[in-house]
């Protein structure tokens, strides 16, 4: 006789990242998850999406995860905040699923990963890409062995620029490379199997010329001589229908598979909202990411995608900030 898992209950630790009103909805529509609350640094902003979400909204983040029921949370702050947040969870027992990038420093990022390994919790890094149909059918292809031996990557994240705290370097880490880079690294990664070895970026702030960058050419080695180039710009205009155009063309020594995933929608021009707008109808990877994060909770197994898969992809950003810095290539150095 099968036992149906006792759903995961989840709180949410800010909503400062758009992505994170998303992840809020996805929780709501599965089953296998309940959400019990939200805690926000901007408490207005908290008892209002409590009301539209129907849960509860917390003064502090520490009353949230005091909750004895509480499973498990999502991290949605600014990046700055991701290492205290994580603490703060770690500490109270709760798996934790975080937004990327994973943090703004490596000390950060391997501290985290450290704190949740000695607090006996899971830590899941939020890359909703390698859950697209698309990117799974890809990572099919090149598995299976039929579609040869990988050669070369060329990917693109070219976005809008997000405003707020995204554009404010003591907040967010950077700009664009930062914020764009982590999502198609982390996803060369996964598919090859290997880390990059080497990075060479050319990095500017050439469109809207303030203190953060929006140019992004990042150029890419791995330790098996496969090499890759990554447009992270932020060089979309603000009215461009999604939050990036994920692309990424696989070179082997049998052909190119071409991959674009945004590419299944249906595109709807408003009069009300003076936009155009893109509905995906291939499936939903904000869905298929905390799927993923809640039944590896429920079912007592490893997240899919680790906090050091996190560290991974932020390591080659900030690599990239050096590079552009001294004009060299930088050597990425091991991990255990």
């Amino acid at each position: 006789m099968s036992v149906t898992p006792k759903p995961v209950r989840m709180g949410i630790l800010s909503f400062a990242h758009m992505h994170t009103y998303s992840y809020a909805n996805c929780i709501l529509s599965n089953p296998a998850c309940e959400l019990v609350g939200v805690a926000d640094a901007d408490m207005n902003r908290a008892e209002k999406l409590a009301s539209q979400l129907g849960c509860s909204a917390y003064r502090s983040y520490e009353e949230l995860l005091d909750v004895p029921t509480l499973d498990a949370v999502v991290i949605g702050s600014e990046n700055v905040h991701h290492k205290l947040l994580t603490e703060l969870a770690a500490s109270a027992g709760k798996h934790i699923l975080c937004e990327k990038p994973l943090a703004t420093s490596i000390q950060d990022a391997e501290f985290m990963i450290e704190t949740c390994k000695s607090n006996g919790v899971q830590l899941m890094t939020a890359f909703p890409c390698r859950f697209s149909p698309v990117m799974k059918r890809l990572k099919q292809m090149i598995d299976s062995g039929k579609s040869g031996r990988i050669l070369a990557f060329r990917g693109t994240n070219r976005g809008s620029n997000p405003g707020g705290w995204f554009c404010n370097p003591p907040l967010s880490g950077g700009g664009a490379t930062i914020d764009h880079t982590v999502h198609v690294t982390d996803l060369m990664r996964w598919l090859l199997k290997e880390d990059v070895s080497e990075v060479y970026a050319e990095i500017s702030n050439g469109i809207q010329h303030q203190d953060f960058d929006d140019v992004s050419f990042i150029s890419m080695t791995f330790p098996s001589g496969v090499f890759a180039t990554l447009d992270a710009s932020w060089s979309r205009p603000m009215a461009f229908p999604t939050w990036g155009d994920v692309t990424l063309e696989v070179i082997t020594d049998r052909g190119t598979i071409s991959m674009d995933m945004f590419s299944q929608n249906l595109v709807q021009y408003s009069n009300r909202s003076h936009n155009i707008s893109w509905h995906n109808w291939g499936g939903n990877m904000d869905y298929g990411l905390i799927d993923s994060f809640v039944n590896s909770l429920a079912m007592g197994k490893q997240v899919e995608v680790s906090g050091l898969d996190g560290l991974k992809a932020t390591e080659v950003a900030l690599c990239a900030y050096q590079s552009s810095q001294t004009c060299t290539p930088i050597k990425i150095r091991s991990q255990a």
